[in-house]
Parts: structure tokens; C-alpha cells; sequence
């Protein structure tokens, strides 16, 4: 459970749900974490001082991923406050669904912005303070495999995206002894897709478990990127959906 003693970790949108989950894991494996958060300063604060509380380190940093000089600040700040970045974890992100007519370009442009663009600016910002042994995990979703219905055509593209970039980072960082990987998961009980949400009871038929998963099964896979165990494991996915795409 201690495996991560004198690691620290950066998790970005780790205010709540899996970002959150993320965290508290993180840190009860013995990592210092850094947060970041968008709008949800008191939820963010709120996850630090129950990480504190187990007797862990957090540091809470406002940082929207939309704004890449942010997303470098939050990495420069993990850096100075606690002294190296052994794990980034680029959780942080945003939906847009809908018809595909009434699609925006600003809309576009945004769900890039946050979704993927945030992932290599940390990414490459994250890799000059890494030594062998750092690890990049990036959230992806399942939807980057299977999509089950229409409207989801931007976010399936910037979750799709993930996989080829954590493929390119891979060999760009694997000489270094750097690890990337991508983690998608399925149906997640979070704020952005409750179990009790509209739309719930058709979606949790889709996976063959026949249920939506929870924040902490995604975290779980995460310790487990973060750890010593999965040394050998780089340039790839890791899907944890309940067979959402089986």
C-alpha cells in the first residue's frame, strides 16, 4: 500500500469524481498529490484535507485546462511546492455532445482545447522535471472503441486522439524510462454521467457487466499504472469498462 512513499503526483480535474477517486489513491499509496481545479475550489479543497486527515500531502492548484500557460504553471508549481513530479495524471475534461448539424466550431475548438491539447502541454512540460521511472497516465473513455448512439461524434474524436498521442509520447520518452499510457473507461457514476442521469437505464444495458462502474475501479487501474508492477507496460491502453466495447 506504500509503494508510492517519496513519489509525487499531479492530478489534473482532481476536485471529484475519477480525478478525485485518483487522488485519494494515489496518496494512500504514499504519493504527495497535487490537484488541480477549474471551478470547484471548495470540492478541491475539500479532497486535500481528507487526504491530510488519512495523514497524506496535497496541494490544491486553480488551473483551467483550457489555458495551456495554466496547465504549465500547475506543473512548474507541483514542482516547486513539492519538490520533483514523479506521476501526471491528465484527468481533466469536458463534454460535448448533441446533433451533429448544430455542432460549433467554438465548440470544437474548446473540447480540443481541454481534451487533448491540455494532455501534451502538461505531458511535455511533466517529462522535463521526470527521471526513469515517471509515468504519464491520461483518462481516456471506452467511446474511443465503441460508440453506442449518435450525438458523440466531437468527444469520441478527442477521446480516440489520447490513444495516438500516449503512443507517440511513448517512444518519444521510452529511452528515458518513461511510462505512457491511456486508461479508458466506460460508464462512470460521476457528475458528467450519473447512474441516475437521464438516459442512464438504456447505457447501463450496454456493458456485460450490466452496470456503470465507480470512480474507484478507475483509480485502482490508475495505482496500478502508477506503480512498480507496470514497469513494462508503455504506448498503450488499458480499457476498464465493464465490457462496454466487448
Amino acid at each position: 500500500m506504500n509503494e508510492l512513499n517519496g513519489k509525487v503526483a499531479l492530478v489534473t480535474g482532481g476536485s471529484r469524481g475519477i480525478g478525485a477517486a485518483v487522488a485519494r489513491r494515489l496518496a494512500a499509496g504514499g504519493a504527495a498529490v497535487a490537484l488541480t481545479y477549474a471551478t470547484s475550489a471548495g470540492k478541491a479543497e475539500a479532497v486535500a484535507k481528507q487526504i491530510e486527515a488519512d495523514g497524506g500531502q496535497a496541494l490544491v492548484i486553480p488551473a483551467d485546462n483550457a489555458d495551456a500557460a495554466a496547465v504549465r504553471l500547475a506543473v512548474e508549481r507541483t514542482v516547486r511546492d513539492l519538490g520533483r513530479l514523479d506521476i501526471l495524471v491528465n484527468n481533466a475534461g469536458i463534454f460535448t455532445g448533441g446533433p451533429l448539424e448544430e455542432m460549433t466550431l467554438e465548440q470544437a475548438d474548446r473540447l480540443w482545447s481541454v481534451n487533448v491539447r491540455a494532455v501534451f502541454v502538461a505531458a511535455q512540460a511533466a517529462a522535463r522535471h521526470m527521471g526513469a521511472g515517471g509515468r504519464i497516465i491520461t483518462i481516456g473513455s471506452a467511446l474511443a472503441e465503441r460508440v453506442p448512439a449518435p450525438g458523440m461524434t466531437l468527444y469520441t474524436m478527442s477521446k480516440a486522439a489520447l490513444t495516438g498521442l500516449t503512443k507517440g509520447l511513448a517512444r518519444d520518452l521510452g529511452p528515458r524510462g518513461i511510462t505512457v499510457t491511456v486508461v479508458h473507461g466506460g460508464l462512470v457514476d460521476t457528475d458528467m454521467n450519473r447512474a441516475d442521469g437521464p438516459g442512464a437505464e438504456f447505457l447501463s444495458q450496454i456493458p456485460a457487466l450490466g452496470r456503470y462502474g465507480d470512480p474507484d475501479e478507475i483509480a485502482a487501474a490508475v495505482a496500478y499504472l502508477a506503480g512498480e508492477g507496470s514497469r513494462y507496460v508503455t504506448g498503450t491502453a488499458i480499457t476498464v469498462d465493464g465490457g462496454f466495447a466487448a
